[in-house]
């Protein structure tokens, strides 16, 4: 076994960061919606009793009309963070999600999060209470590593049932690299796991640690050691080098067989204002580890020893200075969790532990400065992954393993989907932008983490890999084709990692009527930046594009005449871009006059001289779409764009983009993530007049009707026109890594299928 269990004899402070992000301002309520800005404010400490949380499907159990009604699943999750507490503010509510359903979950803390080892809040705050009393008030760093631990074992108890008080059985164990760490499994759900490496913790945000996770990540430090905890199973130090952490996470890797693993963003990039790091420096240093250890473990899941497994990376620090995505009850549960964490109400629940009974550093929950209301996918999410051939064949393009995965469904009613085939090139990002090029072949563009070379041959890269000729995957004697060629690599716009920590955003394209096509990216300068592929196929280079604030991903689409249009968001509104005449340069940016939203944008032709904006609304998660026609004026930047007026389509909160395809009869499918996590589905008739229209954009929202799938999903659905006016196709990917796919019809659905 890679990890043997076996008995053996940075800290961050929330408020700490928002000085080095003043340059971004805190927007909640910027909208003007008045749902949003209720949601908002009613988002504050429930009273007590258990938090009321989504209870999707139970364990492996997925809700369906097909194949006798209920699919079977194998679906486990492992999340990896620096310090306690990073995945309750970043990950969480899909921390909350997956642990309500049933689901494994297992967390790997890299560090202590011992900071100065004093538990006691760092600011005289209304509703504060006084500094605790006692060896934690004195500066003990193993004394405060536990009361954490403690407070995580409670916030973890309290979600899954109902308890904080639910007791776990704490263990020690040795690592596949040599150390030891502690494992906790939640009494009467074993399922539940908490796994405490014990590494010491950079003890600063941006400044230079020689002796941290980042500095033996550039090889500054020969080792890591260990900080144990003052209650701990685990008695015995010990010490990490660069290799043997990569080790003990592969160790990790192969002990929880994960089918999803969820991880900090390894790339947050720098501020604008001073060029210091945007998050802290033990988040995207774990996660590079942990991109080196993933490199290793494809290999298993290459030989077909481990299953294959998806990746997703969340935004950091910077949620807290950008729109709130989550308002009601989703943000009451997640800021629950937090206090709970936090031990905010000890004046009336006392602890027996001396060492307390949580992070007595956060401040009371109503000064969580935006991350308790955020959650963002750092590489976005892609509505553009599923396609249709002429022939009414299905294509899904997918990573899996850090591999792009290709499946394949043949036209037919009884088809099924065949295994996926995965490319050769490995450290794929998640997210990939597809798009059809003029002779009916797909491209797609991702981006590529290179990690084989350390700290100095360290990378981010766009890529680009084309079908050579449709048609399915076949197999010719022991070789696999899928049909597409070897990557193309297409560079950065970045100088290099030191300058902007490789912070480019997943990319955005389109293709032009005369097949130019056009890619474009967000860079760490938060500005974006274009390449263009000219008919016959070489490549321009980047061009910067301009623009200011930019965060997320960008979104591309051309109108019906073939004129290209590129968007951007920023925390205040959405910025366009336009190229007026096929194969022209963009120009740009553009005012567009919209309210600020919450991403990834999504964008697509409708009519011959416009486009469709999708987004969701800050607070309330509601769908909003808008209408933007004709061509963008070419005269001083920010002139006005001809927008129609905002469509509020409701939902049930949630966050990520919005998939969209045309129903016979002129309506629209909408398809998009709820709050509960999982998919949601409308019908809305965008046709002046209809359901949905900008016209009737008062009462649109009471007037769609949402329906739920009730199971979870990972990423965001896609949807695609299905063959001879037989409604939608509309897919998604579980947890387990598997493709589930469903027709959509005007009178409903005709049942979910797995791949």
């Amino acid at each position: 076994m890679p990890l043997i269990p076996r008995a053996v004899a940075g800290r961050r402070h929330p408020g700490a960061v928002i000085a080095a992000l003043c340059s971004i301002s805190l927007l909640a309520g910027l909208t003007g919606y008045a749902h949003g800005q209720a949601a908002d404010r009613s988002a504050a400490r429930q009273d007590d009793g258990p938090p009321v949380q989504a209870a999707p499907a139970p364990t492996g159990v997925w809700a369906g009309a097909g194949a006798g009604g209920r699919v079977r699943t194998a679906e486990s999750v492992l999340q990896v963070v620096a310090h306690p507490d990073d995945d309750l503010f970043f990950i969480n509510p899909e921390t909350a999600q997956s642990l309500r359903s049933g689901r494994p979950v297992t967390t790997v803390y890299l560090t202590s999060g011992e900071s100065d080892g004093v538990n006691a809040p760092r600011v005289n705050l209304p509703g504060a209470a006084a500094p605790a009393r006692g060896p934690s008030a004195r500066g003990d760093r193993a004394a405060y590593a536990e009361a954490r631990q403690n407070g995580i074992r409670s916030a973890y108890a309290e979600m899954v049932t109902g308890n904080r008080a639910t007791p776990w059985q704490r263990r020690a164990v040795r690592t596949a690299g040599g150390g030891f760490a502690e494992l906790d499994t939640l009494q009467g759900h074993p399922q539940v796991r908490l796994v405490w490496s014990l590494l010491r913790e950079a003890g600063s945000i941006t400044r230079h640690r020689p002796h941290s996770l980042y500095g033996l990540w550039r090889d500054e430090s020969a080792a890591l050691g260990s900080r144990l905890t003052s209650a701990g199973p685990v008695r015995r130090s010990f010490r990490y080098t660069r290799t043997q952490l990569v080790e003990t996470l592969v160790g990790y890797l192969r002990w929880f067989r994960p089918t999803q693993i969820r991880m900090q963003d390894p790339t947050p990039g720098r501020l604008d204002r001073d060029g210091r790091y945007a998050d802290h420096q033990d988040h995207f240093a774990g996660a590079r580890f942990l991109q080196e250890a993933l490199a290793r473990y494809g290999e298993y899941a290459a030989r077909g020893a481990v299953p294959h497994f998806t990746v997703e990376t969340y935004l950091g620090y910077f949620n807290g200075g950008l729109p709130h995505v989550l308002g009601g009850r989703t943000a009451r549960n997640k800021l629950r969790s937090l206090d709970t964490y936090a031990w905010a109400d000890r004046s009336r629940r006392p602890c027996g532990a001396p060492a307390g009974c949580g992070d007595l550093k956060m401040v009371p929950g109503q000064q969580h400065r935006g991350w308790s209301h955020g959650i963002r996918h750092a590489d976005g999410d892609s509505v553009s992954w599923l396609r249709a051939d002429r022939g009414g064949a299905l294509w899904a393009y997918g990573v899996l393993d850090g591999r792009i995965a290709v499946r394949h469904r043949p036209a037919g009613a009884e088809a099924r989907w065949g295994a996926p085939v995965l490319l050769p090139r490995t450290g794929i990002d998640p997210t990939l932008a597809t798009v059809r090029l003029r002779e009916g072949r797909t491209a797609l563009v991702g981006t590529r983490t290179v990690t084989r070379d350390g700290p100095a041959g360290y990378r981010k890269e766009v890529g680009w890999v084309d079908q050579r000729a449709p048609g399915p995957a076949v197999r010719s004697g022991s070789a696999v084709r899928s049909g597409f060629g070897s990557w193309e690599s297409l560079g950065t716009p970045e100088t290099g990692d030191p300058a902007g920590l490789s912070d480019i955003s997943a990319p955005a394209a389109a293709v032009g009527p005369d097949g130019t096509v056009t890619v474009v990216v967000r860079t760490s300068r938060h500005q974006l930046s274009g390449r263009v592929r000219q008919p016959g196929g070489g490549w321009g280079p980047w061009r910067a594009l301009g623009g200011s604030g930019v965060h997320g991903t960008p979104a591309a689409a051309t109108d019906g005449a073939g004129r290209l249009y590129v968007f951007g968001a920023t925390a205040n509104t959405v910025l366009a871009w336009s190229a007026p005449r096929p194969g022209g340069p963009l120009t740009g940016p553009y005012a567009t006059g919209l309210p600020a939203v919450t991403g990834p944008l999504t964008a697509r032709a409708d009519g011959r001289s416009a486009v469709r904006l999708s987004a969701r609304a800050p607070v309330s998660g509601h769908v909003l779409t808008a209408r933007l026609s004709g061509a963008l004026p070419r005269t001083a930047r920010g002139a006005p764009l001809r927008a129609g007026r905002v469509a509020d389509l409701g939902g049930a909160g949630g966050y990520g983009p919005v998939a969209a395809a045309r129903l016979p009869g002129g309506r629209t499918l909408l398809a998009t993530r709820a709050d509960h996590g999982d998919v949601q589905t409308a019908v809305v008739d965008e046709r002046p007049g209809g359901a949905g229209a900008e016209a009737r954009a008062k009462p649109a929202a009471a007037r769609v009707r949402w329906s739920r799938t009730g199971f979870l999903a990972a990423g965001a659905p896609a949807a695609v026109p299905a063959p001879r006016g037989a409604g939608v196709d509309l897919a998604v990917e579980g947890l387990d890594g598997r493709l589930y796919w469903a027709r959509i019809r005007g009178d409903g659905t005709t049942g979910w299928h797995r791949s």
